[in-house]
Formats: C-alpha cells, sequence, structure tokens
C-alpha cells in the first residue's frame, strides 16, 4: 500500500513538540486523513483502551511520537512512572499495529539511548555497547525496549516497523521551564527575560565548553515522513545535522537573536555534563536527506515562536 494523501495516518503524541511538527508536515504536503487524539481522549498506556482504538480506526500508517519526556530533574526524581508509562505507551502501540494489521509504523527513540561514552560521531550500531547515562537510564532503556520490539516483531511477523534516533532538538512547542528544559530553550527564556527586564547578567551552567548537536524538529518532521515513504529496513537510523556546537557559542549565538547586550556569567561550579554527543548521519545522508534549517535560522523561527506564546 502506497503511502498517499489519502492514507489514513495515526501520529501518537500530536500535540508535543514532535508529533505537532508531524502534523503541520503531513498538512503542509495535503494529508487530511489524519487521526489525532489527545491524551485525556485515548490513554496509550490503557492496553483496552488502545485495541479499542485500532479497532475501531484502523489506522494504515503510524508515526509513535508519544512519550512521557523532562529533563534531568523529572527523570531522576520519577524513575519508576518514566520507565512504566514509556514501555506501556509503545508496547501498547507497537502490539496493536501488529495485531489490527497497521501497513507501516516509525517508532522515535531519542539520542540518550546510546552509552555514555560512545566514541564521537555515535553510529547507530554503537547501541548496547556501554552503560547509559545514568539520569536518563529508566526512559532510555524503555526507547531501547521500544526499539527491539519493532526489531523483533519485523522479524518475526514481517512488520513493516522502522525505528529512528534523532539528536537533541528544538523548535516550536518545545518546554521553556527553567526547572525542566534542554539547554537551547533554557537560554532563549534566560536571555529574553534578561534583556525584557534590563538586566546586564546572564548566569549559564559550566564552563561553555562542551558541544552538542541541534536539529530544528521541522527538519525531523521532513526526515521521518521521507523514512516513511522510503525507508523499509530493520536497522535503526541517526537523524540529526551532522555538526555541532560549543555550548559557550550557542549562548552567543542566542545572544545575538534576542538581542541581549550584556555579559554572560559562566557558573563554572555547576556540572557540564558528558562533553560531546555528535550522531553519525552518514546513513541518511546516503539516502539523500539532509537538514534544511542552518542553526542561527531555526534559534530565530524559535525566538519569535516563543515570544508569541510564551504567555500562553
Amino acid at each position: 500500500m502506497e503511502f498517499s494523501k489519502n492514507s489514513k495516518i495515526y501520529v501518537a503524541g500530536h500535540n508535543g513538540m514532535v508529533g505537532s511538527a508531524i502534523v503541520r508536515k503531513l498538512q503542509s504536503l495535503g494529508h487530511t486523513n489524519l487521526l489525532l487524539k489527545s491524551s485525556k481522549e485515548l490513554d496509550l498506556r490503557k492496553s483496552e483502551d488502545v485495541i479499542n482504538f485500532f479497532k475501531m480506526e484502523s489506522p494504515e500508517f503510524v508515526f509513535l511520537a508519544a512519550a512521557k519526556v523532562g529533563g534531568i530533574l523529572a527523570n531522576s526524581s520519577y524513575k519508576a512512572d518514566f520507565i512504566y508509562d514509556n514501555l506501556m505507551i509503545q508496547t501498547n502501540v507497537i502490539k496493536n499495529a501488529h495485531q489490527f494489521g497497521v501497513e507501516k509504523l516509525l517508532f522515535l527513540g531519542s539520542s540518550c539511548i546510546y552509552p555514555k561514552n560512545s566514541a564521537q560521531p555515535i553510529k547507530e550500531e554503537y547501541l548496547l555497547t556501554g552503560l547509559l547515562e545514568a539520569t536518563n537510564e529508566p526512559y532510555a532503556i524503555a526507547k531501547i525496549a521500544g526499539l527491539k520490539m519493532c526489531e523483533y516483531f519485523r522479524e518475526q511477523y514481517g512488520c513493516n516497523f522502522i525505528t529512528t534516533m534523532p539528536t537533541n532538538l528544538y523548535g516550536e512547542n518545545d518546554n521553556f521551564d527553567l526547572k525542566s528544559s534542554h539547554v537551547l530553550p533554557a537560554l532563549l527564556r534566560k536571555f529574553h527575560e534578561a534583556k525584557t527586564n534590563n538586566t546586564n547578567k546572564v548566569s549559564i551552567w559550566g564552563s561553555g565548553n562542551p558541544k552538542r548537536e541541534f536539529l530544528h524538529v521541522d527538519d525531523l518532521a521532513d526526515a521521518c515522513v521521507f523514512l516513511m515513504k522510503s525507508y523499509n529496513e530493520s536497522p535503526t537510523i541517526n537523524v540529526g545535522t551532522g555538526e555541532d556546537i560549543s555550548i559557550k557559542n550557542l549562548a552567543l549565538l542566542i545572544k545575538e537573536v534576542t538581542g541581549f547586550n550584556g555579559e554572560l556569567d559562566w557558573d563554572s561550579s555547576m556540572p557540564d555534563g558528558t562533553y560531546r554527543k555528535l550522531l553519525d548521519v552518514s546513513k541518511i545522508h546516503n539516502l539523500e536527506w539532509k537538514a534544511k534549517t542552518s542553526l542561527k535560522d531555526g534559534i530565530k523561527l524559535t525566538y519569535d515562536w516563543y515570544i508569541k506564546n510564551h504567555d500562553v
């Protein structure tokens, strides 16, 4: 069955940053037959509810972007919730996608599934070759289980289930809560508030030396639709830009975009975290897909969205 504008497509997690980007991408391409259910309408942790949904709706294609996510504090505080909720969500969706004859499913993982001390850049085959980062181990273990479920359902039943591992994401619908957000949205908010409040200094954790790779969420959505159309193999596939930037240079870039004129105060008493986490994206580049949004342009788009929506 061809992935067409008339295909019945279920986007699980459509209110999240990734799911909403996938919906925007599909709608821009003329897809109108989209199944969208909020977590209040359909609790993916409840197996009977998921069975009834698949029985009634019979989706043909599934983007599995639903997950319980959070920053270091949330991951460390609610370990049982993170592993249970994510295991239940993906187990129910993957099992019923097989049970009710879904044509193709794309499962979204996370680069945190790779070992903490992976060689750089991180190749797909480095999975399960070392210890995980302790702070997000429950989430990572759940994601690895989802990836392996897709692999084994393909092997045993011939299901066309594919998996992709995106790098650090940012963009529209990101989390800007300073207690639980990731570095890029946190810095955007800090610089914006400092400028608005006429503060002359912004404090930033660590030395600024670690490097990170950032992918605009609309580029990930573009990659997901591309892979749904054209990729039909078992091994997972990384999605990123193939380039990274130091936190210090990232801060200077965000300072420029937001128009903050004060100083940067690096708090060296706070941890730097993993020094580098760059994905090897040669596999998806060989399929002739590349990210289109430059980091500066992506930050501008995200800042514009934040200004319009942060009060809401």
